[in-house]
């Protein structure tokens, strides 16, 4: 069976465009765009679109790729004591001379609708549901439950270590009951660990590291994970392989991106009705 985010997030958006609808005063979501990575730039496009299609503002802040790191915290700091800026988020990855992590930490966590800073990581990490979830990995639980594949119970394997996908992710398998293993490029005898998993996580981004012979027939298997070879898209997992062994598996590309946009959306979304609420009371 195919797992298909692109699907998931046609109808998560369409919900989502009907609540705005009912909206007097329309979320506006701020993009920082430090460079013009090719990549970066589709996808800031494809959360324009995505954005206006269900009634959010889209505003985006294109700054030049030689800029130093203090003058983006300069921006950083503007964008936090801006009243008329709700949240926003900026666009990673960012070039070679600017210390993202150090950039993340700076943005302030109340506006911060992509999860990433420290405060909001923590709060997931501790079982904290008071504010919102990073979007690939809230995207990869979505997907799950919209397909009513429980964690509770099961062998989770994931694989990866980045601190914007894999840390929150394992928190949240871990916070849904699931028996979590986590590999990375230094385990040893990796295969060992994803032969026996009921559900593997890959974010590795090595174009068909696992081949269907490293997978239980019976796994559900969530590909993350993509790498360009010779201009074609592959993705962590060996597709055809694994949808011919009768895996329940997600196609590469077509998931991730699609679903991490509406769920950026939904926090969007989720954090203007917070605003709300609180200026209500």
């Amino acid at each position: 069976m195919i797992l298909s985010g692109t699907k998931l997030a046609t109808i998560l958006s369409h919900e989502l465009s009907q609540n705005i609808q009912s909206l007097k005063n329309k979320p506006k979501l701020v993009a920082v765009l430090v460079w013009n990575n090719t990549a970066s730039l589709r996808y800031i496009k494809q959360k324009k679109k995505a954005s206006e299609t269900v009634g959010i503002k889209f505003e985006l802040l294109h700054l030049q790729d030689d800029i130093s790191e203090q003058w983006l915290l300069s921006e950083i700091e503007k964008l936090n004591n801006d009243t008329s800026v709700s949240w926003y988020i900026v666009q990673l990855p960012l070039p070679n001379h600017i210390n993202s992590q150090h950039i993340l930490e700076n943005i302030s966590p109340l506006k911060d609708v992509d999860g990433f800073h420290p405060v909001n990581q923590w709060k997931v990490l501790i079982w904290d549901t008071s504010w919102l979830v990073p979007c690939t990995p809230k995207g990869v639980m979505k997907l799950l439950s919209h397909h009513n594949i429980s964690l509770q119970g099961k062998k989770v394997t994931i694989l990866g270590r980045s601190n914007i996908v894999w840390k929150p992710l394992a928190a949240l398998c871990i916070n849904a009951g699931a028996t979590l293993t986590s590999c990375n490029s230094h385990t040893e005898d990796i295969f060992s660990y994803t032969r026996h998993a009921d559900i593997v996580i890959s974010a590795i981004w090595k174009a068909y590291f696992l081949k269907a012979e490293h997978v239980s027939p019976n796994a559900v298997l969530i590909d993350v994970g993509f790498s360009v070879v010779d201009g074609v898209i592959y993705g962590d997992i060996d597709f055809e392989w694994c949808l011919k062994q009768w895996n329940t598996l997600t196609p590469v590309p077509w998931w991730v991106g699609p679903l991490t946009v509406a769920m950026l959306l939904e926090n969007t979304y989720l954090a203007h009705q917070r605003q709300l609420w609180e200026k209500t009371i």
